[in-house]
């Protein structure tokens, strides 16, 4: 993406529809319902998550809230940034990640408690051995919904507003310091940063290069053929 062009682009319209938009809602409808159950994996497994979960994660030590709900207001303080500096960003994936992804963790989490026994999570080799499955459900999850383009999340939103507003630094730069920042906070606010955080810095980007090219011809549109005379 470029960023401060001397050309002046017209502003996206917030809940745009893109083309094969039915395509595409049923993609980011099945990344979150992957993502919300790797989230739910990891947190049991306590090796570390992406980083808005983590501070998330960290706040729920401290008030009486369950993960979805300290998620959801969390979000909207970033919502509140988007919805005033860009709401083209906003879409229908923005809505669903926002109030959809942590309750669903809190029940794939109720799940668990019911069909599990107590003490399932509490071994080494349960921990280790649901590692790579659960980071992988994480991983495609997030890739299906970024894919899917029908808006970003509150989180993923706030810093490409950073960077369209300040000439310096890259907006990769940015980014950085933006998950770096978060990290930190779930950090100091009891959260465990872990091998997973790190993984998923380095992986979800190719996952998601990954999963724009074999889901190519699902979410663009065919060109007719020729009619022949």
């Amino acid at each position: 993406m470029v960023h401060n062009t001397t050309q002046t682009k017209p502003k996206a319209r917030a809940f745009a529809r893109p083309p094969k938009f039915k395509n595409r809602l049923i993609l980011m409808i099945v990344g979150i319902l992957l993502q919300s159950l790797g989230v739910s994996l990891l947190l049991k497994l306590r090796l570390g998550t992406d980083p808005c979960t983590c501070f998330t994660q960290g706040i729920i030590r401290y008030v009486p809230l369950t993960f979805g709900t300290a998620q959801v207001l969390c979000h909207l303080i970033n919502f509140t940034i988007v919805l005033i500096f860009d709401r083209g960003k906003i879409g229908f994936g923005t809505i669903g990640n926002m109030c959809c992804l942590g309750y669903l963790s809190d029940f794939y989490t109720y799940l668990y408690s019911r069909l599990l026994p107590a003490d399932f999570f509490e071994s080494t080799a349960v921990r280790y051995g649901l590692l790579l499955p659960a980071l992988l459900v994480f991983l495609v999850g997030a890739a299906a919904y970024m894919t899917a383009d029908l808006g970003m999340s509150p989180y993923d939103g706030v810093p490409f507003i950073i960077s369209d507003h300040v000439k310096k630094p890259s907006f990769k730069v940015v980014r950085i310091l933006w998950d770096t920042a978060f990290l930190v906070g779930g950090f100091l606010l009891g959260s465990v940063v872990g091998v997973v955080t790190f993984l998923v810095a380095f992986f979800l980007g190719p996952v998601i290069a990954w999963m724009q090219k074999r889901l190519e011809r699902f979410l663009t549109v065919s060109e007719p053929e020729p009619r022949k005379c």
